[in-house]
């Protein structure tokens, strides 16, 4: 059930069977030469929707920019200050807090989301409790991070080994590829792929990384694959959702 499929009606009945709602979050960023631009929004929203159809969960609106400040120095990029993205959610979640929502499971598609995450959570029940919402007590916010689990870590491991890397993954982008078929992108990778430096500025960030690759090999993603990931983080999350509002 999505949010912005319903009418006011059907949400309000919603909360008198249920107090969670999903909310799936990604970002705008470069995945190197052959991962889509959306790629962390994408691949969050899928798999919501997933997991909101097998929980008969509400899905709400995704929040496609995120904290994606290190890879400015790409076109296409757009991110949110981390303080920006604390106020954005905090504001989301008032919202839907003051409608009765109680339970907000985030689907995160981008590692750099979670410090500020982590971080909008302690802000908001700080701020639900200052603005005295009845239930405010009752409130409690989860990230869960799609490409954690441990199935979908086991399988990336087995199809991949250590070309999965850590950005611009084959993995993510076996799943958009699951998503947009007809949107694979075909490029030239280089052998050489760089890998563990520190994460600074963007200017350093792409000089480190200069096709925006961390270590990974996306040429080794496919479709199939992607549904393989999909199947796995929906089944993984469902549980995972059922336990945080049980």
């Amino acid at each position: 059930m999505q949010l912005h499929l319903s009418t006011w009606q059907e949400v309000e009945t919603y909360l008198t069977q249920s107090k969670g709602i999903i909310i799936p979050i990604g970002s705008t960023e470069q995945h190197g030469p052959t991962g889509l631009i959306g790629t962390d929004a994408i691949c969050a929203e899928k798999i919501a929707h997933g997991v909101g159809e097998q929980t008969s969960a509400m899905v709400a609106p995704t929040i496609n920019v995120g904290m994606a400040l290190h890879h400015t120095a790409f076109p296409g990029t757009i991110s949110l200050r981390p303080s920006t993205l604390i106020l954005y959610v905090q504001d989301y979640l008032t919202s839907l807090a003051k409608a009765g929502f109680q339970d907000f499971f985030f689907i995160n598609g981008h590692g750099g989301n979670i410090a500020t995450l982590k971080a909008t959570f302690s802000e908001c029940y700080n701020h639900f409790a200052m603005l005295n919402l009845p239930h405010h007590e009752q409130i409690k916010c989860k990230v869960a991070n799609w490409f954690m689990g441990r199935d979908v870590y086991l399988l990336a491991k087995e199809l991949y080994g250590d070309e999965e890397g850590s950005h611009a993954t084959p993995s993510e982008v076996a799943l958009t590829q699951f998503v947009y078929p007809q949107s694979i992108k075909s490029a030239s990778l280089d052998d050489k792929v760089n890998k563990g430096y520190p994460i600074y500025g963007a200017v350093n960030f792409r000089r480190c990384y200069p096709d925006g690759r961390m270590g990974s090999n996306p040429s080794l993603a496919t479709p199939e694959h992607g549904q393989r990931f999909y199947e796995l983080a929906v089944k993984d999350l469902s549980q995972s959702y059922l336990e945080f509002i049980g």
